[in-house]
């Protein structure tokens, strides 16, 4: 059997590994490629301190991104989001109501920003009603909240 030796990625390698793992390859495949292409460096006490400065500085980017999106969560708290479209009948839409419309609608409510990927809707919303969607902020925190749609045409009650 070929001989492995142990190296630490520093950056993510498809089908091997991610960044800070220490995998073991191929004498060949690290010397040729890894180390070339500075992908990996050869497992060192000085590549093992590096490793948990790099595991540390992961662990803090989480805790800081996990604080934010829980911040931004409790500004969209009891979001309820109302969006008037015209209709054919008064209940289908003439097109449909998206993510688009919904991250405008948050960002005029609550002032906001969002993308696209973050939204949540099981479909495009083609008909009056009440639906309900998720905003996904990332660090395992999601945030529900109610969508509205009214025909803008009805008359007022």
């Amino acid at each position: 059997m070929a001989n492995h030796v142990e190296v630490l990625l520093m950056d993510t390698v498809k089908k091997l590994g991610k960044s800070g793992q220490i995998v073991k390859v191929a004498p060949g495949y690290a010397r040729n490629y890894l180390f070339s292409q500075g992908l990996a460096a050869p497992v060192t006490e000085a590549a093992r301190r590096k490793l948990k400065k790099i595991e540390a500085e992961r662990a803090a980017k989480a805790a800081e991104d996990k604080k934010a999106a829980l911040e931004t969560a409790r500004k969209l708290q009891d979001l309820e989001i109302t969006v008037s479209v015209h209709t054919t009948d008064g209940k289908k839409l003439y097109g449909s109501v998206g993510a688009t419309d919904i991250l405008a609608a948050i960002e005029a409510n609550r002032g906001i920003k969002l993308t696209r990927s973050q939204i949540d809707l099981a479909d495009n919303l083609r008909e009056i009603g009440e639906y309900q969607a998720n905003i996904d902020l990332g660090q395992g925190v999601i945030v529900k909240f109610k969508v509205t749609i009214l025909d803008e045409d009805a008359p007022a009650a």
